[in-house]
Protein backbone atom coordinates (compact mmCIF):
# COMPACT_ATOMS: atom_id res chain seq x y z
CA UNK A 1 0.00 0.00 0.00
CA UNK A 2 0.93 3.78 -0.74
CA UNK A 3 1.58 5.93 2.05
CA UNK A 4 0.04 9.17 1.47
CA UNK A 5 0.83 12.45 0.23
CA UNK A 6 2.41 14.40 2.85
CA UNK A 7 1.76 18.45 1.53
CA UNK A 8 4.13 20.63 2.60
CA UNK A 9 4.66 24.71 2.76
CA UNK A 10 7.98 26.28 3.37
CA UNK A 11 8.40 29.31 4.97
CA UNK A 12 11.80 30.75 5.00
CA UNK A 13 13.47 33.92 3.20
CA UNK A 14 16.99 32.24 2.68
CA UNK A 15 16.86 30.58 -0.38
CA UNK A 16 20.25 28.16 0.23
CA UNK A 17 18.30 26.80 3.38
CA UNK A 18 14.97 26.55 1.45
CA UNK A 19 17.16 24.38 -0.97
CA UNK A 20 18.79 22.13 1.78
CA UNK A 21 15.26 21.21 3.19
CA UNK A 22 13.90 21.04 -0.18
CA UNK A 23 17.00 18.37 -0.46
CA UNK A 24 16.21 16.62 3.29
CA UNK A 25 12.72 15.86 2.40
CA UNK A 26 13.03 14.76 -1.47
CA UNK A 27 14.97 11.23 0.76
CA UNK A 28 11.25 10.78 1.36
CA UNK A 29 8.53 10.19 -1.41
CA UNK A 30 5.81 11.05 0.67
CA UNK A 31 7.05 14.49 1.20
CA UNK A 32 5.70 16.61 -1.52
CA UNK A 33 6.42 20.65 -0.83
CA UNK A 34 3.67 22.70 -2.40
CA UNK A 35 4.47 25.86 -1.91
CA UNK A 36 7.48 28.46 -0.69
CA UNK A 37 7.11 31.70 0.39
CA UNK A 38 9.45 34.24 2.28
CA UNK A 39 7.03 36.36 3.70
CA UNK A 40 4.59 36.24 6.60
CA UNK A 41 1.68 37.59 5.67
CA UNK A 42 1.89 35.33 2.16
CA UNK A 43 2.30 32.32 4.29
CA UNK A 44 -0.89 33.11 5.91
CA UNK A 45 -2.47 33.44 2.03
CA UNK A 46 -0.89 29.78 1.33
CA UNK A 47 -2.04 28.36 4.17
CA UNK A 48 -5.62 29.24 3.55
CA UNK A 49 -5.36 28.67 -0.43
CA UNK A 50 -3.45 25.35 -0.05
CA UNK A 51 -4.12 23.66 3.50
CA UNK A 52 -0.97 21.60 3.73
CA UNK A 53 -0.35 18.97 5.94
CA UNK A 54 2.75 20.50 7.66
CA UNK A 55 3.91 23.72 7.41
CA UNK A 56 7.75 24.09 8.09
CA UNK A 57 7.89 27.48 9.59
CA UNK A 58 11.39 30.20 10.14
CA UNK A 59 10.21 33.25 12.82
CA UNK A 60 12.35 35.73 11.66
CA UNK A 61 10.13 37.46 8.43
CA UNK A 62 9.58 40.08 6.78
CA UNK A 63 6.12 42.18 7.45
CA UNK A 64 5.03 39.27 9.98
CA UNK A 65 6.99 37.15 12.29
CA UNK A 66 6.79 33.66 12.10
CA UNK A 67 4.85 33.81 15.68
CA UNK A 68 2.13 35.87 14.44
CA UNK A 69 1.71 34.45 11.23
CA UNK A 70 1.50 30.68 13.30
CA UNK A 71 -1.34 32.59 15.18
CA UNK A 72 -3.21 33.70 11.64
CA UNK A 73 -2.82 30.49 10.55
CA UNK A 74 -4.37 28.45 13.23
CA UNK A 75 -7.76 30.40 12.22
CA UNK A 76 -7.44 29.57 8.10
CA UNK A 77 -6.13 26.46 8.14
CA UNK A 78 -6.90 24.90 11.34
CA UNK A 79 -5.88 21.19 9.95
CA UNK A 80 -2.24 22.15 9.12
CA UNK A 81 0.68 21.15 11.65
CA UNK A 82 3.19 23.77 12.21
CA UNK A 83 7.01 22.74 12.62
CA UNK A 84 9.11 25.79 13.46
CA UNK A 85 12.56 25.79 11.94
CA UNK A 86 14.63 28.33 13.35
CA UNK A 87 18.39 29.36 14.28
CA UNK A 88 16.79 31.12 17.38
CA UNK A 89 18.13 28.94 20.86
CA UNK A 90 16.15 30.92 23.34
CA UNK A 91 13.80 28.85 24.82
CA UNK A 92 11.68 32.03 25.81
CA UNK A 93 11.25 31.81 21.88
CA UNK A 94 10.74 28.48 21.67
CA UNK A 95 7.71 28.62 24.06
CA UNK A 96 6.40 31.63 22.61
CA UNK A 97 6.58 29.55 19.37
CA UNK A 98 4.74 26.76 20.73
CA UNK A 99 2.38 28.81 22.35
CA UNK A 100 1.15 30.36 18.97
CA UNK A 101 0.59 26.94 17.56
CA UNK A 102 3.58 25.04 16.73
CA UNK A 103 3.69 21.10 17.50
CA UNK A 104 7.40 21.61 17.25
CA UNK A 105 10.34 23.34 17.32
CA UNK A 106 14.00 22.78 15.84
CA UNK A 107 17.13 24.39 15.94
CA UNK A 108 18.49 25.31 12.36
CA UNK A 109 22.19 23.92 13.29
CA UNK A 110 20.61 20.63 14.46
CA UNK A 111 18.29 20.24 11.17
CA UNK A 112 20.59 17.68 9.39
CA UNK A 113 19.77 15.33 12.21
CA UNK A 114 16.56 17.00 13.82
CA UNK A 115 14.74 17.84 10.75
CA UNK A 116 12.80 14.20 9.51
CA UNK A 117 12.38 12.90 12.66
CA UNK A 118 10.74 16.16 14.09
CA UNK A 119 8.16 15.99 11.27
CA UNK A 120 7.29 12.03 11.70
CA UNK A 121 6.48 13.48 15.31
CA UNK A 122 4.99 16.86 14.85
CA UNK A 123 2.65 14.68 11.83
CA UNK A 124 1.40 12.33 15.07
CA UNK A 125 1.02 14.87 17.09
CA UNK A 126 3.58 14.32 19.25
CA UNK A 127 6.04 17.31 20.62
CA UNK A 128 9.36 17.61 19.51
CA UNK A 129 11.71 20.19 21.07
CA UNK A 130 15.16 20.80 19.85
CA UNK A 131 17.84 19.43 22.29
CA UNK A 132 19.57 22.76 21.29
CA UNK A 133 17.33 24.83 23.08
CA UNK A 134 18.82 27.15 25.41
CA UNK A 135 17.32 26.90 29.02
CA UNK A 136 15.63 23.91 28.43
CA UNK A 137 16.02 21.48 31.04
CA UNK A 138 16.94 18.08 29.76
CA UNK A 139 15.26 16.67 33.04
CA UNK A 140 11.90 17.28 31.85
CA UNK A 141 10.31 14.72 29.34
CA UNK A 142 9.26 16.11 26.19
CA UNK A 143 5.22 16.37 26.86
CA UNK A 144 6.04 18.11 30.13
CA UNK A 145 8.62 20.45 28.45
CA UNK A 146 5.72 20.91 25.79
CA UNK A 147 3.09 21.59 28.27
CA UNK A 148 5.28 24.21 30.21
CA UNK A 149 5.77 26.29 26.74
CA UNK A 150 2.52 26.20 25.94
CA UNK A 151 1.13 27.12 29.69
CA UNK A 152 2.61 30.01 31.28
CA UNK A 153 1.51 28.79 35.02
CA UNK A 154 2.77 24.90 34.91
CA UNK A 155 5.24 24.58 37.56
CA UNK A 156 8.89 23.82 37.25
CA UNK A 157 11.12 22.81 39.76
CA UNK A 158 13.37 25.57 41.22
CA UNK A 159 16.33 25.71 41.21
CA UNK A 160 19.45 28.14 43.46
CA UNK A 161 20.05 29.40 40.03
CA UNK A 162 16.71 30.03 38.45
CA UNK A 163 14.13 31.01 41.08
CA UNK A 164 10.57 31.56 39.79
CA UNK A 165 7.03 32.02 40.28
CA UNK A 166 4.43 32.59 37.33
CA UNK A 167 6.55 34.80 34.93
CA UNK A 168 9.03 36.42 37.84
CA UNK A 169 12.61 35.01 37.59
CA UNK A 170 15.13 35.70 39.73
CA UNK A 171 18.62 34.57 38.49
CA UNK A 172 22.18 34.69 39.40
CA UNK A 173 25.12 35.01 36.89
CA UNK A 174 28.86 34.07 37.83
CA UNK A 175 29.83 36.65 35.56
CA UNK A 176 29.52 39.38 32.95
CA UNK A 177 29.05 37.39 30.41
CA UNK A 178 26.63 34.93 30.99
CA UNK A 179 24.54 38.11 32.21
CA UNK A 180 24.19 39.45 28.79
CA UNK A 181 24.00 36.04 26.94
CA UNK A 182 21.15 35.43 28.96
CA UNK A 183 19.65 38.84 28.77
CA UNK A 184 20.28 38.87 25.32
CA UNK A 185 17.64 35.75 24.89
CA UNK A 186 14.88 37.47 26.63
CA UNK A 187 15.72 40.06 24.50
CA UNK A 188 15.42 38.22 21.45
CA UNK A 189 12.55 36.74 22.53
CA UNK A 190 10.44 39.93 22.84
CA UNK A 191 11.78 41.60 20.17
CA UNK A 192 10.94 38.03 17.84
CA UNK A 193 6.77 38.99 19.11
CA UNK A 194 6.95 42.48 18.17
CA UNK A 195 7.23 43.94 21.57
CA UNK A 196 9.03 46.83 22.89
CA UNK A 197 12.27 46.44 24.93
CA UNK A 198 13.38 49.36 27.23
CA UNK A 199 16.93 48.16 28.27
CA UNK A 200 18.15 50.01 31.67
CA UNK A 201 22.05 49.41 32.13
CA UNK A 202 25.50 50.66 32.59
CA UNK A 203 27.75 51.46 29.00
CA UNK A 204 29.73 48.41 29.01
CA UNK A 205 26.81 46.18 30.05
CA UNK A 206 24.56 48.01 26.95
CA UNK A 207 27.88 46.98 24.76
CA UNK A 208 28.46 43.84 25.95
CA UNK A 209 24.50 43.15 24.89
CA UNK A 210 24.32 44.93 21.53
CA UNK A 211 27.12 42.29 20.89
CA UNK A 212 25.68 39.35 21.81
CA UNK A 213 22.08 40.11 20.24
CA UNK A 214 24.54 41.06 16.90
CA UNK A 215 26.48 37.78 17.27
CA UNK A 216 22.85 36.05 17.47
CA UNK A 217 21.54 37.51 14.04
CA UNK A 218 19.43 40.08 15.80
CA UNK A 219 19.10 43.40 13.48
CA UNK A 220 19.37 45.86 16.57
CA UNK A 221 19.97 49.16 14.79
CA UNK A 222 16.36 48.21 12.81
CA UNK A 223 14.85 47.50 15.95
CA UNK A 224 15.68 50.86 17.55
CA UNK A 225 14.77 52.38 14.07
CA UNK A 226 11.52 51.55 14.69
CA UNK A 227 11.33 52.60 18.50
CA UNK A 228 11.34 48.60 19.71
CA UNK A 229 14.37 48.75 21.23
CA UNK A 230 15.47 51.30 23.62
CA UNK A 231 18.66 51.45 25.27
CA UNK A 232 19.11 53.43 28.38
CA UNK A 233 22.33 54.78 30.91
CA UNK A 234 21.39 53.47 34.44
CA UNK A 235 23.51 56.80 35.39
CA UNK A 236 20.97 58.98 33.58
CA UNK A 237 17.98 56.82 34.76
CA UNK A 238 18.97 57.58 38.24
CA UNK A 239 19.87 61.13 38.17
CA UNK A 240 16.18 61.48 36.64
CA UNK A 241 14.01 59.38 38.97
CA UNK A 242 16.00 61.04 41.79
CA UNK A 243 14.65 64.94 40.64
CA UNK A 244 12.12 65.38 43.21
CA UNK A 245 10.42 68.33 40.40
CA UNK A 246 7.36 67.32 38.47
CA UNK A 247 6.54 67.92 35.00
CA UNK A 248 4.35 70.44 35.90
CA UNK A 249 1.02 67.94 36.18
CA UNK A 250 1.75 66.24 39.33
CA UNK A 251 3.82 63.83 38.25
CA UNK A 252 7.67 63.23 38.98
CA UNK A 253 9.77 63.53 35.84
CA UNK A 254 10.06 60.24 33.56
CA UNK A 255 12.38 59.67 30.90
CA UNK A 256 11.33 60.86 27.47
CA UNK A 257 12.28 57.70 25.52
CA UNK A 258 10.66 55.41 28.20
CA UNK A 259 7.28 57.51 27.82
CA UNK A 260 7.51 57.36 24.12
CA UNK A 261 7.99 53.53 24.56
CA UNK A 262 4.74 53.42 26.21
CA UNK A 263 2.98 55.20 23.50
CA UNK A 264 4.61 53.13 20.87
CA UNK A 265 3.73 50.03 23.05
CA UNK A 266 -0.04 51.19 23.14
CA UNK A 267 -0.63 52.25 19.67
CA UNK A 268 0.39 48.96 18.32
CA UNK A 269 -1.28 46.85 21.15
CA UNK A 270 2.33 45.51 22.19
CA UNK A 271 3.87 44.61 25.50
CA UNK A 272 6.60 46.68 27.08
CA UNK A 273 9.25 44.90 28.82
CA UNK A 274 11.90 46.78 31.47
CA UNK A 275 14.95 45.42 32.09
Amino acid sequence: MEKRTIRVLLVDDYTPWCRFVCALLEKRPEFQVVGEVSDGSEAVRKAQELQPDLILLDIGLPSLSGIEAARRIREVSPISKILFVSEYRSWDIAQEALRSGGGGYVVKSNAASELLPAVEAVLQGKPFLSDRLTGHDPILEDENALSLARHEKVAVPSTPQNLETNRHKLRLYSNDAALADDFAHSVEAALETGDVVVVVATESHRASLFQQLRADGVDVDAAAERKLYIPLDVSDLLSTVMDTSTDGDGFAKVPHAIVEALHTAKERRLHLAVG
